[in-house]
């Protein structure tokens, strides 16, 4: 017979096995579509509050902190995205919204890090791995980013962080009435800039960067002739309000191509500043599904009024990727590992019991 002391430290394990169960991140199959709804005329890529927006079904999916490689973040601060989109047959616009206590759209500062938002598409067919996909399944990420998006509207230097700072001169430039805005006179000495690195030009076209990915390490910035995503954000009242937009096809074979009437998937990410929430570290969602709406005209009639309706709010349930997922397999290596551990320990019992 098992003493009470075993008896109590058998409870504990079983305890604890159902609080793992009860934690468990586990993915409903059962989720919502994301439908970018068709519209004529042109779409609203600058103007979150424009009326259009209405016509599109807001989802709200659901976020959650990236746990899979470093660096590692176990309490990132979004929780949810709201996601919108529309289609004009030629372009899409996705408005994504998502709470925000503060603006932070400055990256002067050694501890500076900015608030960012991103999209994610398989390149090709099927689902890869819902973080930055897999070797062998590539994937289209639009990353906008609010210090991008600041510095179209009034450049940032220097001089505005620091006010007290004091430059006597800068080698190589051209003579200029601001020293801090002064050009370079030969850009081989912006060695960055001069081997064609998209990150280090002064100034970018637009607020969105456009990659590509075929797992963690491989993320690529598109060569500048691809950059093809336009961008705009503004932020209010502790919420971030980001239009992406782009043309549905592409002459990039690296850039995910969308039609109507087909069904894709699509993941999202967003990036906390004021939380360092920079790189890995940041919060995502699984893969949910996402399609075009027919063209007014060419599918099936709408009901009457539909498009005048307010947009609906539902949480969304990711779709599990059919790529494979460590968190996924992990968890079932948890369900095996955990009881067999406690069969071994009630083992140990009560053969010692009998000894």
């Amino acid at each position: 017979m098992f003493t009470r002391s075993r008896l109590i430290i058998v409870a504990v394990c079983l305890l604890a096995l159902g609080a793992v169960l009860a934690n468990a991140p586990l993915v409903s199959s059962q989720g919502l579509t994301i439908t970018a709804a068709a519209i004529e005329g042109d779409l609203p890529i600058d103007a979150p509050d424009s009326a259009l927006w209405q016509q599109a079904t807001a989802v709200e999916v659901p976020m959650s902190a990236q746990m899979i490689a470093r660096p590692i973040m176990p309490e990132t601060n979004a929780k949810a995205i709201t996601v919108r989109a529309l289609h004009n047959n030629a372009e899409i616009a996705f408005l994504l919204e998502w709470q925000d206590a503060t603006r932070n759209d400055t990256t002067l500062r050694v501890d500076d890090f900015r608030d960012s938002v991103a999209i994610q598409f398989p390149v090709g067919e099927g689902q890869p791995f819902y973080c930055m996909g897999q070797q062998g399944g590539d994937v289209n990420i639009w990353h906008w980013k609010a210090d991008w998006q600041a510095s179209l509207i009034a450049q940032q230097n220097l001089q505005t962080t620091y006010p007290n700072l004091a430059v006597d001169q800068y080698p190589f430039t051209e003579p200029a009435e601001n020293i801090y805005l002064a050009a370079y006179a030969d850009r081989n000495y912006l060695t960055a800039e001069a081997a064609g690195n998209y990150l280090a030009l002064p100034t970018h076209g637009s607020p969105v960067e456009d990659l590509v990915a075929g797992g963690f390490g491989t993320l690529t910035t598109q060569p500048l002739a691809g950059q093809n995503v336009r961008g705009f954000g503004e932020w209010r009242d502790g919420v971030w309000r980001v239009i992406f937009s782009r043309e549905l096809t592409s002459t990039e074979a690296e850039d995910v191509m969308l039609a109507p009437e087909k069904l894709y998937a699509v993941a999202f990410a967003a990036w906390d500043g004021a939380n360092q929430e920079r790189n890995g570290s940041k919060s995502t969602s699984q893969w949910v599904s996402f399609q075009l709406a027919s063209a007014p005209g060419t599918g099936a009639a709408a009901p009457a009024g539909a498009a005048a309706q307010a947009p609906l709010t539902a949480s969304v349930a990711a779709t599990q990727p059919t790529g494979f997922n460590p968190l996924f397999w992990g968890f079932i290596a948890l369900l095996i590992l955990i009881p067999l551990g406690v069969g071994v320990v009630m083992l140990y019992f009560y053969l010692g019991n009998k000894a």
